[in-house]
């Protein structure tokens, strides 16, 4: 039986692999989860395995709390001494983390086949590490997984068009899986003492708001004044909450929360009147529970969402005219995901 080894380290990723993991079984490919360790919170990791039914790891890498090429080298290193172990057909890789950029390095280095899903998206900001892990990725994959007609346009601008398939979006597919869920399961919308419509939900932890002390205030400020509007709750990254502490940063109108599992925040996102967030997954997320959304950042890769209207850079002050996105698809990405896969290991 052909295995597949799936590369996760990051909370976007788990929430990704969930339904691929699912769909894999269905067609009959062994699956093995190394996970680098990146995010090693129990709120940013353990319980998304336990509440989006994802396979327990095989290995984990425990690879965190380093800068960018010291974090890549050493997953580098340790996800090739597995795949030597391991011997996959197939490497597995999710989005555009630190670990995204170091499954595709040891897999390419070692001749193994990989597969990226959310391929071809493009800020076309090169000083995001997030770009060059995507643009870096794409160029050593031999599966492509675009959620966009746009990121398969992206690719092909790039010369890349073998191998690239239009799937739609996967966290789709798991926003669909988990609203009935969150509806029984999660209660923070009564912890927390929120009324259903009368909050926003906030995020803030991409290294562009983060490592730029100046700018991490003026979003901080942004915040401040939106909350004089409407009441704000913002889970907070640890390394955010460490910077909010070294700057003496005690934001007015926020209900600063720790970090939350899928379900909790599916639930505060779909009682919501608006999100505030640097996060690509997130932005996505308000869509699929048509929740406007402001980008704490000066552009974005899910431009469709902008386009759409449901979205809008935190420097732009209009949203354009409201419609449907269609390109992300109907909730069955992860099943056509795992067929092509199925189809590039029976050649």
């Amino acid at each position: 039986m052909p295995e597949i080894f799936t590369v996760l380290g990051a909370r976007p990723q788990f929430i990704k692999a969930a339904p691929v993991s699912r769909a894999l079984a269905r067609v009959g490919l062994s699956e093995s989860i190394v996970h680098t360790g990146q995010h090693f919170d129990a709120l940013m990791s353990d319980i998304f395995f336990d509440e989006l039914d994802i396979p327990k790891p095989a290995y984990n890498l425990e690879v965190n709390s380093l800068g960018h090429g010291a974090m890549t080298g050493r997953m580098l290193e340790k996800l090739e001494e597995a795949m030597l172990a391991e011997k996959p057909d197939l490497v597995l890789i999710y989005g555009d983390t630190n670990s995204t950029i170091a499954g595709a390095l040891a897999a390419a280095k070692l001749n193994i086949p990989v597969a990226h899903v959310e391929a071809g998206l493009r800020s076309f900001n090169r000083r995001m590490p997030e770009e060059i892990n995507r643009v870096v990725a794409d160029h050593v994959s031999a599966l492509l997984f675009c959620p966009t007609r746009a990121a398969v346009a992206n690719l092909g601008a790039e010369g890349i068009v073998k191998g690239v398939h239009a799937v739609g979006d996967v966290m789709y597919d798991t926003t669909l899986a988990a609203v009935k869920r969150a509806e029984g399961r999660s209660t923070i919308i009564e912890t927390l003492g929120l009324t259903p419509g009368g909050y926003a939900v906030a995020t803030i932890h991409r290294a562009e708001n983060t490592d730029d002390p100046e700018r991490f205030d003026r979003v901080v400020a942004w915040l401040e004044a939106a909350a004089r509007e409407t009441p704000v709750v913002m889970p907070v990254h640890p390394r955010t909450r460490k910077l909010l502490a070294s700057r003496g940063l005690n934001p007015a109108g926020l209900t600063l929360i720790d970090p939350v599992g899928y379900l909790d925040m599916a639930r505060l996102l779909s009682r919501a009147t608006a999100v505030f967030t640097d996060s690509g997954g997130l932005q996505k997320e308000a869509y699929f529970h048509r929740v406007p959304c402001v980008t704490l950042r000066d552009e974005t890769e899910w431009v469709e969402t902008v386009e759409a209207g449901w979205n809008r850079l935190w420097t732009s002050k209009d949203y354009a005219p409201r419609r449907d996105i269609t390109d992300y698809g109907s909730g069955d990405a992860a099943t056509s995901i795992a067929r092509h896969i199925a189809d590039l290991l029976a050649d």
